[in-house]
């Protein structure tokens, strides 16, 4: 093949310079501008070369995170253990806690000397409920009313404040499932009895329950002559 002359050898050469360096610089200018990680250090001393969590943008940093929402706390003024809520697994050895200690103190003598002989068949006796305040009452009776729909519906589960054996401190509200048949079975002993047929958790003290039985139930609590005060 006939080589060129050196003229035109040298045209090609110049031309050829500025365009290889223009792409470069354009290349180079894109990359820059999407914040490539290969061009910038590793914030990870223990990486190896070639690794990288994210292959087109580094991981943000805590400072770029959103901050989490700190644990929810209630609001002040809000039902709490003072007004005799209670957190799961109180039993009714919990002298400590306010639905407890505020029981009607023969109520509670029957039930601690029920709970260790049913400890000996392998039964716990929990509270889901006992005292309560006159505030968490009514705060109970409005939910109520809104989930039945009326208020009639809501007083044959929940008693208003002014009636309510609960905010007396005269009943508890037993769980689980095995304490409350081995009360239904064995209470009577105790002066323990359910007061209504449909609340199978709910036990007050009668005191001559042992000479004479539990009195009959009622079917709910509006059948109960105290509710209509």
């Amino acid at each position: 093949m006939t080589r060129p002359p050196p003229s035109a050898r040298t045209s090609t050469l110049r031309f050829r310079k500025p365009l290889v360096v223009g792409l470069v610089a354009v290349l180079a200018a894109i990359v820059v501008a999407l914040g490539h990680p290969l061009l910038k250090p590793s914030s990870d001393p223990t990486a190896t070369p070639g690794q990288d969590s994210s292959p087109f943008l580094p991981a943000p940093s805590l400072s770029d995170r959103p901050p989490s929402h700190a644990p929810h706390r209630e609001s002040r003024g809000a039902l709490d253990e003072a007004d005799g809520v209670v957190a799961d697994g109180v039993t009714v050895l919990d002298d400590e806690v306010p639905a407890v200690a505020n029981l009607d103190a023969e109520l509670l003598d029957a039930l601690r000397r029920a709970a260790q002989n049913a400890a000996d068949d392998g039964v716990t006796f929990t509270v889901n409920s006992g005292w309560r305040s006159a505030a968490y009452q009514k705060e109970l009776l409005r939910k109520a009313v809104a989930q039945h729909g009326s208020e009639a519906e809501a007083a044959r589960w929940v008693a208003t404040a002014t009636t309510s054996p609960h905010v007396s401190g005269d009943a508890v509200d037993i769980g689980p499932d095995r304490a409350t048949d081995w009360l239904s079975e064995h209470g009577s002993a105790y002066g323990l009895c359910r007061i209504y047929r449909n609340e199978p958790w709910h036990f007050e003290l009668r005191t001559d329950a042992a000479d004479r039985g539990c009195p009959r139930m009622y079917a709910d609590p509006t059948q109960d002559p105290r509710m209509r005060q």
